[in-house]
Formats: C-alpha cells, sequence, structure tokens
C-alpha cells in the first residue's frame, strides 16, 4: 500500500517540472518519444512510470540530480544519484579539480557557492575583495548574495550598485522560478527587502561593460571592474558535484588588471570542504 501511495505522488512531481519548463504534453511527449496517452497515464497516476522513463523525462525536463532522486523515490524506486558532502573521501578527485579552478584563476578572485549561494570555497584573491564587510556577515554559513547586497556588506562600496543589484536579483529570480526551491525564493524575499538604492550616475562605458554588466567596486586601491563568468560541474553524476557553480572575476578594463596584480597575496580565503 505504501509503494501504491508514493508511485501516484511521481505523476504530479513530473506534471510540475513540465509546467515549471512551459512545455505542453505534447511537446514532452515528442522530445522524450512516449505516446502522449502514456505520459498523461503517468502525471495521473494511473501508470507508474519505469525507473528509465523518469530519467528520460528528467532529462528533457532538465531536472535537478536532487529532484530526480526524489522523483524515482515517489514511484518506488532506488535513487539513481549519489550525494556525497565535499570533504568525504570519495570527492577527493572533485576537490582537487576545484582547487585547481580556483587557484588557477588567481591573481583574481573566484569562489564556488552551493545551490542556496552558500559560500563553499575562495581562493586567495577573496579575501581582499571583501575586506571591510560586518564580521557577522562572514560567520559561517556565509551566503554570497547576502555578503553582496546587505547594507553591511559589499552593498555601499560598490558604485553600480542599483544595476548589480538588479543583476543580481534577476538572476536569483530565474534560478528560483527554474528550480522551485522555496529557499531560493526566501532568499529573493529577504534581498528585495534590502534598502534600495539610489539611481547610479551615468557614465560612459568600456567596451567589456557593453558586453556585459559589471561589479564596479570602490577599493582601498582604487576603483575596481570586474565582468565574471560561471563555471559548473557539466557532467556531474553526484548532487553536490551537480550543484556547485564557481564564480570568476575577470578585470574589466587595464587600470583593475594592475591594481589586483599588485596585492599582497594572503592565505586562501577557503578550501573546499563539506557543506
Amino acid at each position: 500500500m505504501e509503494q501504491a501511495v508514493l508511485a501516484t505522488s511521481a505523476g504530479p512531481l513530473l506534471r510540475d517540472w513540465r509546467r515549471r519548463r512551459r512545455m505542453s504534453q505534447l511537446e514532452l511527449a515528442l522530445e522524450a518519444d512516449v505516446s502522449t496517452r502514456h505520459l498523461s497515464f503517468v502525471e495521473t497516476g494511473r501508470s507508474r512510470p519505469s525507473a528509465d522513463m523518469v530519467v528520460r523525462l528528467a532529462d528533457e525536463l532538465d531536472i535537478p540530480l536532487r529532484d530526480r532522486n526524489q522523483i524515482l523515490l515517489a514511484a518506488g524506486h532506488a535513487p539513481a544519484y549519489a550525494h556525497h558532502e565535499l570533504g568525504e573521501p570519495a570527492m577527493g578527485a572533485a576537490r582537487e579539480a576545484l582547487e585547481r579552478v580556483l587557484t588557477g584563476h588567481e591573481p583574481f578572485p573566484a569562489l564556488a557557492v552551493d545551490r542556496h549561494w552558500g559560500l563553499v570555497a575562495g581562493n586567495a584573491a577573496v579575501p581582499a575583495l571583501i575586506a571591510g564587510v560586518a564580521e557577522e556577515l562572514l560567520e559561517p554559513p556565509v551566503n554570497v548574495l547576502r555578503l553582496a547586497l546587505h547594507p553591511a556588506g559589499l552593498a555601499p562600496r560598490i558604485a553600480n550598485l542599483a544595476e548589480w543589484r538588479a543583476h543580481l536579483l534577476d538572476r536569483l529570480a530565474r534560478q528560483a522560478a527554474a528550480s522551485g526551491d522555496p529557499a531560493l525564493a526566501t532568499l529573493y524575499a529577504e534581498l528585495e527587502d534590502y534598502p534600495s538604492p539610489t539611481a547610479d550616475a551615468p557614465r560612459s562605458s568600456t567596451a567589456a561593460e557593453q558586453i556585459a554588466v559589471p561589479l564596479r567596486l570602490r577599493h582601498p586601491t582604487g576603483e575596481l571592474a570586474f565582468i565574471s563568468t560561471v563555471t559548473t560541474f557539466g557532467t556531474a553524476l553526484d548532487i553536490t558535484l551537480a550543484e556547485l557553480a564557481v564564480e570568476s572575476f575577470f578585470p574589466a578594463d587595464r587600470a583593475t588588471a594592475e591594481i589586483v596584480h599588485g596585492w599582497p597575496r594572503a592565505a586562501a580565503g577557503g578550501h573546499p570542504g563539506g557543506s
């Protein structure tokens, strides 16, 4: 009886993900090479999907590994994806790869975050980037978005705070909508409630700033301008690894590059560990 109850809940979960991806039953059926009738039966609980069917539909819907395991369990199957803490021996190769990515980006800042924007690790340039923020914001667990936008964080030093805040909030809103994660929606509500900045003063933009929103930061060593990229482990089969993202900051102008190259090489702000 318990397995039957669990099985009936897998269909609605899949249906919710299909609607979140704005796909019709016909579109998903065509992409997954199944009949619309069978897909309808699965979504209404009249048919229990096989493990292979769950994975096939999850692939087409780009469902995160954590949620795929939940759907598999709901359908009465064993989870298909491992979930190790980053500090466990099984994650040794992943830790080394992450460390290489972070240290290889020095002297420019790079940091790794989890699915809720919690700081997992940072390279040796990160402490210089966030110097002067309130100590309470650096108490673990550190949330990178809170650190950036909190009035006691980096916000007072961000020269284009209105632009950067809008960029981060838009990014978080899209992530929350795509994942359906209530924790991200809660974080969004918190950040949105911070005091709204006045409009940024108009200024001429560099060539780099015409293709990406820059982070313009007032720093004791001079005003810095960065653009950022995000790196993920595209073939990850472990939940923790799949949910990691590395944000790397590149100088948006020559002056920033020269200033950062002159920073003292501090000890690394944090090494990969359990999250």
